[in-house]
């Protein structure tokens, strides 16, 4: 005679309490695996596994050559601290202002690459013993959600020769590529604290009349990229009169959710993935993993499927917002490691202006305040010596700044290097102008 539907229910969920049972240890006896010469893997962001963080570092004294893997880590660790680094290392793959003091003082390594690549270093060079991640409840299959950390994080799962996960029922339940099942990790560790929140700054009175002009070109239908940085941000404000806008990004914040709720974002008019909001990792508050939680709308794969060039370029009318921090005049975008030592990382900026060349209809912005922090002109004539370029000349599309909009594809040399210039700072107009004509841009 089978089972009735509750009698097999009631055995499939002993059967994942029995499993459960069976792995669940403390933090501190988690960071026990740890072992001197390890490398280890952490969930990214706002998903980092703090406990066992925590735990990690006081074991410091029992360690040595512990190499520490992450992007973009948002809690401020002990182990990237100065006086341990014999204890730990920590290799990032796109700096955070946590982890930038120690790149900069040789403390910490930066790994170069493409960032849909990542998930591939684990397949083919990078050796991971442990992975460290945050994850949902476990339900009554035994699958858990990765949540709002889904990047790299399934292939540095199935690589790492140890798996210990934090069991936190604050993280939302995802949907998408997110699911782990309790069998494929060797240690649980219980936590219930809140996720780390992040808060960005409010947009400044130059973000907002950049916001302005990429809202202009921004036409109904199309599907959005935006950054973590304040001008992305800011374009949220600007797309009141838009209609079924979607959504395909690497990153996605509480701007997200407004757009929803104010009906501005659909996600009908999609080629790919009608009435989805496709993305990789979620960083903002506490609104914001309430509104991923369970949310069908929402289709999270790792950042090798959404960033994957090829990918994007299936997205009619792709409009991708991001931002630089110094462009020079042939076009060439910097966007944070301004001069030598100020390497941080590769973000996802190029796969994506590499997928909106082909996308029908695409766009790519990069958008920056014409002065920087220091009053000095964000629009040079040359890159400074050292700086790493993070947009070609080939690959950039269209830069902004309050001032207006330049549209450099496809043009002269001399065409691009006025288009700068008619965008830069006034005060800095005339300067800008001698120097082109110094190094041969303009005559």
């Amino acid at each position: 005679m089978p089972f009735s539907k509750a009698a097999a229910d009631t055995l499939r969920n002993s059967f994942v309490n029995l499993l459960i049972r069976d792995k669940l240890v403390t933090a501190e006896q988690a960071a026990e695996c740890i072992r001197s010469g390890d490398n280890v893997v952490l969930s990214m962001g706002c998903a980092e596994p703090i406990p066992l963080v925590e735990a990690l570092v006081n074991r410091k004294q029992d360690l040595r050559g512990v190499t520490v893997h992450q992007m973009l880590p948002i809690y401020e660790a002990a182990y990237m601290k100065p006086g341990i680094e014999r204890h730990f290392r920590h290799v990032s793959w796109f700096s955070s202002s946590m982890t930038r003091p120690g790149v900069k003082a040789g403390r910490a390594a930066v790994v170069p690459g493409y960032l849909y690549e990542y998930p591939r270093f684990f397949e083919e060079s990078l050796d991971t013993d442990v992975f460290m991640g945050t994850v949902s409840q476990v339900d009554r299959h035994g699958f858990a959600s990765l949540g709002i950390s889904v990047n790299y994080t399934l292939p540095a799962a199935k690589k790492a020769d140890r798996v210990i996960l934090v069991v936190n029922p604050r993280m939302p339940r995802t949907h998408g590529n997110t699911h782990i099942h309790v069998s494929q990790a060797d240690l649980l560790v219980l936590d219930d604290r809140p996720l780390p929140e992040v808060k960005f700054d409010p947009p400044s009175e130059e973000d907002k009349l950049i916001a302005a002009h990429i809202s202009e070109l921004v036409e109904n239908g199309s599907t959005l990229q935006l950054d973590i940085g304040t001008v992305a941000q800011a374009v949220v404000g600007a797309l009141w009169d838009k209609k079924d806008l979607g959504i395909h990004t690497e990153f996605v914040t509480d701007a997200v959710v407004d757009l929803v709720e104010t009906g501005i974002v659909t996600n009908r008019r999609k080629l790919l993935h009608p009435g989805k909001i496709v993305c990789t990792s979620a960083m903002g508050t506490s609104r914001l993993y309430e509104f991923l939680d369970d949310n069908p709308m929402i289709e999270m794969r790792p950042v090798s499927y959404t960033n994957d060039p090829y990918v994007v370029s299936r997205n009619a009318n792709m409009v991708a917002i991001n931002s630089a921090s110094e462009v020079d005049l042939l076009g060439q975008c910097s966007a944070g490691g301004i001069g030598p030592g100020k390497y941080v990382g590769t973000s996802g900026q190029i796969d994506f202006a590499r997928g909106v060349s082909m996308s029908s209809g695409g766009k790519f912005f990069m958008a920056l305040r014409s002065r920087d922090e220091k009053g000095r002109s964000a629009i040079v004539p040359q890159l400074r010596q050292g700086t790493v370029v993070n947009i070609g000349f080939n690959d950039v599309d269209y830069v902004v700044t309050e001032f207006g909009i330049a549209k450099l594809r496809g043009k002269t040399v001399r065409e691009r290097a006025e288009a700068l210039i008619s965008i830069a700072h006034p005060q800095f107009a005339d300067g800008l102008r001698e120097a082109a004509k110094k190094i041969g841009l303009t005559r």
